[in-house]
């Protein structure tokens, strides 16, 4: 069984999408109806932008959610036994399977890269990938730190787990995981610290505009971030949506759900290659490779 995997912010490079723009009449409709709905020149920043540029929240999201989305609508061969998204690409995983339409589906993103960018500014913060230290030392180290913000918040494979906080408050932790033998903490040029309980004023907005979108019973279930269980009631998917923002990704538990589940063949539908190279991590004999 097939299980297809969405990637998140961070996937995005210069010049992304322009294979799929250039030979395909319903990919150019896809991405005016994005620049329509997102109120700039999306495609003109996806086809020429610059790195420093796709690396704002607000492009970055809907950028490698059109993406993802077109990759997956353009294939003959996507025929889901489940999906996954990490983060953001719930969103285009949900489009994927029919629970909502594409313009629903980026109208959510807009508002929410919008938020998340408002809840960055208001409560600056950061985050680091922490290597070759055990989940549970991380997280031992973080709880020592009461006086500021920092939480794990990127379960990506075995030996790698994000944390994200204040400023403040990764530094803090960055040099207790040092110093407890951690092989690598790099920063990550992000823009706030996501996942993390300073993003909690970016759920107002985000649950206006989930409220306002029907969700139908998709075509196949979708493993989502803040379980790693699979999902197929409207209700709490969206429950699970809002609840994502300020609380961890477990990618590891979802992958392994998944394969418990039956899931014999992953596939990354979408820009880059950086969950197949988690995947690869977590499970190395897994079948993985790109739509």
């Amino acid at each position: 069984m097939k299980g297809y995997l969405f990637p998140g912010q961070g996937s995005q490079y210069i010049g992304m999408g322009r294979s799929l723009y250039q030979h395909s009449g319903r990919a150019r409709q896809m991405f005016e109806t994005a620049d329509r709905i997102v109120g700039f020149d999306l495609t003109r920043m996806m086809l020429e932008g610059t790195q420093e540029a796709l690396k704002a929240t607000t492009v970055a999201q809907p950028a490698v959610f059109l993406h993802a989305v077109a990759t997956a609508f353009l294939s003959d061969t996507f025929r889901p036994a489940a999906v996954a998204g990490h983060s953001l690409g719930e969103i285009a995983a949900l489009v994927a399977i029919e629970v909502i339409s594409f313009e629903e589906g980026l109208h959510l993103v807009s508002v929410r890269s919008k938020a998340m960018q408002k809840a960055c500014q208001l409560c600056p913060g950061t985050m680091a990938a922490v290597l070759g230290m055990q989940d549970e030392v991380v997280e031992a180290i973080c709880a020592e730190i009461t006086k500021e913000v920092v939480v794990p918040a990127n379960y990506n494979c075995p030996g790698q787990l994000v944390i994200s906080g204040s400023q403040k408050g990764v530094a803090l932790a960055t040099e207790a995981l040092r110093k407890a033998g951690a092989r690598k903490v790099i920063p990550l040029q992000v823009e706030g610290a996501f996942h993390a309980p300073l993003m909690a004023h970016a759920q107002e907005s985000v649950a206006a505009v989930l409220s306002s979108i029907p969700f139908a019973k998709g075509i196949c279930p979708i493993y989502q971030n803040v379980t790693g269980r699979p999902v197929t009631d409207p209700q709490i998917i969206k429950a699970n949506l809002l609840q994502q923002l300020v609380a961890p990704i477990y990618w590891t538990k979802t992958i392994h759900h998944m394969m418990e589940d039956g899931i014999t063949e992953y596939i990354e539908c979408g820009p880059g290659t950086v969950l197949q190279g988690l995947v690869r991590k977590i499970a190395p004999t897994l079948s993985i490779g790109p739509l």
